[in-house]
């Protein structure tokens, strides 16, 4: 309302006003109100005949408490003694350069709140909660990092629920699955080169493409074997 919520006393005034048969107008010069302000007050709380000042305020202070926004819900064990700010521009920062990826922006923040997490492990409930996004924002979210391999979901019999986790074994496969990716890309590439006649420009372009993805997908299996052999586990 303009000029801020009534008063309690400014209630009485119209209370009183209507008891001695004011206008709406007369009572809002009065209290120095909009009269639109007056007519809405009465009009919520029993109109000109039922209006009680008690009843009014009790009313809007109930109706004020239930548009209070909820209380933020409690941060998972990703805080344990860390400093809340650096946990979160770290999450912004983290998110931000996932999304550059191509990755959207809630499977980014599932992924991040993964791994961030000292569990690594997070219930779907869980990341409905943290994120403040639908169950169904969240499914979809999973159901993509699952398709790409960046997370695996594993049961939990005690709850009955699903937990999606991410560790450092989960890099491993996910890496490989993107270099067979690749492969398959270059395998394509280099058939169309073959059935357009690698001579024409055309042909020549797409075998081209396909040579340097294959490239990039012998290179990717080699460095991750490599890794895997050196420093997994380490």
């Amino acid at each position: 309302m303009p000029g801020g919520r009534l008063s309690h006393e400014e209630r009485r005034h119209i209370a009183a006003g209507l008891a001695d048969g004011l206008t709406y107008s007369e009572i809002a010069v009065r209290l120095h109100r909009p009269v639109s302000t007056i007519t809405r007050e009465v009009a919520r709380n029993g109109g000109a005949a039922g209006y009680d000042a008690d009843r009014a305020h009790q009313a809007t202070a109930i109706r004020a408490r239930r548009s209070m926004p909820a209380a933020p819900p409690p941060v998972p064990d990703v805080l344990d003694g860390r400093d809340p700010r650096t946990i979160r521009e770290l999450e912004e920062h983290f998110t931000a350069m996932l999304v550059d990826t191509g990755l959207p922006r809630t499977a980014a923040r599932v992924l991040v709140s993964l791994y961030i997490t000292d569990s690594g492990s997070l219930t779907a409930a869980e990341l409905v909660q943290r994120l403040q996004v639908s169950p169904a924002s969240v499914s979809k979210a999973v159901g993509r990092l699952e398709q790409h391999q960046l997370i695996r979901r594993e049961r939990d019999p005690r709850r009955r629920r699903d937990r999606y986790v991410i560790d450092g074994d989960i890099l491993y496969p996910s890496w490989m699955a993107s270099a067979r990716k690749n492969a398959r890309l270059a395998a394509a590439a280099l058939h169309g080169a073959e059935a357009l006649d690698p001579a024409t420009p055309a042909g020549a372009r797409l075998k081209n493409m396909g040579r340097l993805l294959q490239h990039l997908s012998n290179d990717m299996i080699r460095a991750a074997e490599h890794w895997h052999d050196t420093f997994d586990g380490q």
